[in-house]
């Protein structure tokens, strides 16, 4: 499941991109419950992403018979420890379908209509170079047809995030106007409406906009509404918070603003560089349960999921993007819904059949490259 992100929430361009990783010389096996035989094309492809040389990838698959939770891969390179089956990742842009729940939420309990207006409710926020929020929907910014020009592309922004001034920067707090406020350095992608262009700048705007809403940072909104009813005891919102929580694994990024281009870990940082575009720290049963929960329509109501479900063209594969979630076909037969996502020294992936009964989740522990399509096809193709 592609989409083009920007360099903060997709280093690794899941799915898209063949992995090469000088990370370690230890390669340790996929495990595996007991009923795993049902599995095995899909722990076979799991051992395969490492085998191309990255650190280490833990997932989960439930279907009607259950959890089946596989690792593979290192978890420390510098300890040669394995891969946690049970581990609490970043989950980047998967933040996006979480924050758009909300907000399709607040719609159907009249408190928001996506056809208002970003300047009706941020006014003066989306301004400048160019951009005009009163001419900006809440429904484009959640499907990336506004325009909105992408934060993380800002000069300043990748020299402290993307080089090797991250060492020095990785600690510092980004204030979500902030963020916006680089975006509005430049001119927009396009007129609002004309096109699609991944933009993370639009969920920072989103998770203000729940905020003006609710009168709640969109953390708490996610944790009262979502995290709290579906007893996602793994997943967080850590705001600031530079750690994650254990059970977890060290991540490895490469910088893509280092001319050296050298393996880091980068398993601390500030998330708020991500805030509501890709904060969330989740682990693969979790996704699973939020993804099945969603599509299978316990979070929503039906004319507010078949909204999220109405998708644009994105590359020419089948693939669309509705709001905050991504529609793929897949090779065999049938489609999938989900979402990917990157930051520093982690990519993730989370999907389920239309109906919710089928799952899969994983993550890399490497942000520079991975691809993600051979488990997708062993899981749900059998091949």
């Amino acid at each position: 499941m592609s989409v083009r992100r920007s360099r903060l929430l997709g280093a690794a361009a899941m799915m898209t991109t063949a992995m090469a990783l000088t990370a370690g010389a230890l390669t340790v096996p996929a495990s595996a419950d007991a009923r795993g035989d049902r599995h095995e094309a899909t722990r076979r492809a799991l051992d395969g992403i490492v085998a191309e040389g990255v650190p280490g990838v833990t997932a989960q698959v439930r279907d009607e018979n259950g959890p089946w939770n596989a690792a593979s891969g290192l978890g420390d390179l510098k300890r040669k420890t394995p891969r946690g089956e049970h581990d609490r990742f970043r989950v980047g842009s998967i933040t996006k379908t979480f924050v758009a729940t909300v907000l399709l939420q607040l719609q159907a309990e009249g408190r928001i209509d996506l056809d208002d207006t970003v300047g009706k409710w941020l006014p003066g926020v989306v301004e400048g170079h160019g951009h005009d929020g009163d001419r900006i929907t809440v429904r484009q910014i959640l499907n990336h047809t506004s325009g909105i020009a992408e934060y993380s592309e800002d000069e300043e922004f990748v020299r402290k995030v993307f080089g090797k001034d991250f060492f020095k920067h990785r600690y510092d707090t980004w204030a979500p106007r902030q963020l916006v406020d680089l975006a509005m350095r430049h001119k927009p992608a396009f007129e609002p409406g004309t096109n699609w262009s991944y933009s993370n700048t639009n969920y920072i705007v989103a998770g203000m906009i729940i905020k003006k809403v609710t009168g709640n940072a969109y953390g708490d909104e996610i944790r009262r509404r979502v995290i709290a009813p579906l007893h996602l005891n793994a997943t967080t919102v850590p705001g600031t918070r530079p750690t994650v929580p254990r059970p977890s694994s060290r991540a490895y990024g490469k910088l893509p603003a280092d001319p050296e281009a050298k393996v880091y870990d980068v398993t601390e940082l500030n998330p708020s560089m991500a805030g509501s575009a890709g904060e969330i720290i989740s682990d693969s049963g979790d996704l699973n349960r939020f993804y099945a929960a969603l599509l299978g329509g316990r979070l929503l109501p039906k004319a507010q999921l078949a909204e999220m479900k109405t998708t644009v063209p994105v590359g020419d594969k089948g693939a669309g993007y509705g709001l905050g979630i991504s529609v793929l076909k897949l090779p065999c037969k049938g489609v999938i819904w989900g979402h990917d996502g990157g930051i520093h020294g982690s990519s993730s992936l989370a999907v389920t059949t239309p109906d919710g009964r089928h799952s899969l989740a994983l993550n890399i522990n490497g942000d520079w490259a991975g691809d993600a399509d051979p488990v997708v096809t062993a899981e749900f193709c059998g091949t």
